[in-house]
């Protein structure tokens, strides 16, 4: 269809008297600017990501000068004397020079050149504060440092692995048992079971957060525990149901009945036959659920404020945040939380949606 399309499009140019030339400079010229669109819509997608980075690198003394410029920089400093003066481009008869402020009035200034300290003060008429700063560029990680070092990352990040690693165990069992009755299986309503599982899904978390923050702390006293982080996983998600079992109804019921005819079982079957063949697709629940468990606040704000021992990342650097709220640490934190999930993703990207069925066609 695409051969033909082109031959199509050649002969339309060549009937109306367009030379092969013109066709390639004005196909040329059509990708060039869709390329051009696509990436000045990259750009502006990343550009937040970019200032958070620069943000991070930055020294806590540079949001205070509103001359500073947008990438890290800190002043250009001389010693003189014992002491650090900053340099600054001074307008004077022989040009523009670059000195090192030293006595600071409010009609005049005096000034030391660096380059030659020795001859003395130079005197300048004027008002020194309209004058030019010099920076140059100085990135810092100490932003990170301070901030992995105050809010305990290494032993929040361990906190948030044990937590995912089990969630994950228990949704994943949970939800492709059910996928799998749903898909497989003949029971009694389950199309209006199906679409009951599918409405809890536009329910909002807020209506549900009072009745389950009463039930896990009044009544099973869950309160300061994992437990509440942990449990609800292993009653599946609605949303990976959906995926799964849309996927497992994708693959051919001639597998099943072969397999039946062999002797297998009804979990033989969905060990041999269907979990092989939705690899990507649980491979995606897994990431999913990783990525949110990751990033999960709420409910850790809720339960674990009492513990700090068993506080998550997210929730913990949220919370030091709060303490030094400066823009700096609140990029370096929000850059920290980030790198895992970003990590993760760059090692598990060739299953992330690799074939993934959603409603029976393959995208």
């Amino acid at each position: 269809m695409k051969n033909f399309n082109l031959l199509r499009n050649i002969s339309f140019f060549r009937n109306t008297g367009a030379s092969t030339l013109t066709f390639k400079m004005w196909e040329f010229t059509g990708t060039a600017i869709i390329n051009l669109f696509v990436f000045t819509l990259l750009i502006a997608y990343l550009s937040p990501l970019a200032y958070m980075f620069v943000t991070a690198l930055k020294e806590k003394e540079q949001f205070s000068d509103a001359a500073s410029p947008l990438y890290p920089a800190r002043h250009v400093e001389f010693e003189y004397e014992g002491k650090s003066y900053p340099v600054l481009k001074v307008p004077t008869d022989a040009g523009v020079r670059e000195l090192a402020i030293v006595v600071r009035k409010r009609t005049y200034a005096e000034f030391v050149d660096p380059a030659n300290p020795e001859a003395g003060l130079i005197h300048w008429e004027g008002n020194w504060r309209e004058l030019e700063n010099i920076y140059i560029p100085n990135a810092t990680f100490d932003n990170f440092t301070k901030l992995w070092n105050a809010a305990k990352f290494p032993m929040t990040v361990k906190n948030t692995l044990i937590v995912a690693a089990i969630s994950e165990v228990g949704v994943l069992l949970a939800s492709i048992a059910v996928a799998y009755g749903f898909s497989r299986f003949r029971i009694p309503g389950g199309k209006w079971l199906f679409l009951l599982l599918i409405a809890t899904i536009l329910i909002p978390e807020s209506i549900t957060l009072v009745p389950t923050y009463f039930v896990y702390v009044r009544i099973f006293e869950w309160n300061g525990t994992w437990y509440p982080l942990i449990a609800p996983y292993f009653f599946g998600n609605a949303i990976y149901i959906f995926l799964l079992r849309q996927n497992f109804k994708s693959i051919p019921r001639d597998l099943d009945e072969a397999a039946m005819l062999d002797g297998a079982g009804p979990l033989r079957i969905l060990f041999s036959i269907i979990l092989p063949q939705s690899i990507p697709a649980v491979a995606t629940v897994a990431l999913l659920h990783f990525f949110y468990t990751w990033n999960e606040l709420r409910q850790a704000s809720l339960y674990l404020g009492i513990a700090p021992k068993l506080r998550t990342a997210a929730f913990n650097v949220q919370a030091y945040q709060t303490l030094d709220f400066t823009p700096e640490v609140l990029q370096a934190g929000a850059l920290l939380v980030m790198i895992v999930p970003v990590l993760v993703l760059f090692i598990f990207q060739r299953f992330f949606m690799q074939d993934m069925v959603v409603t029976g066609m393959e995208k």
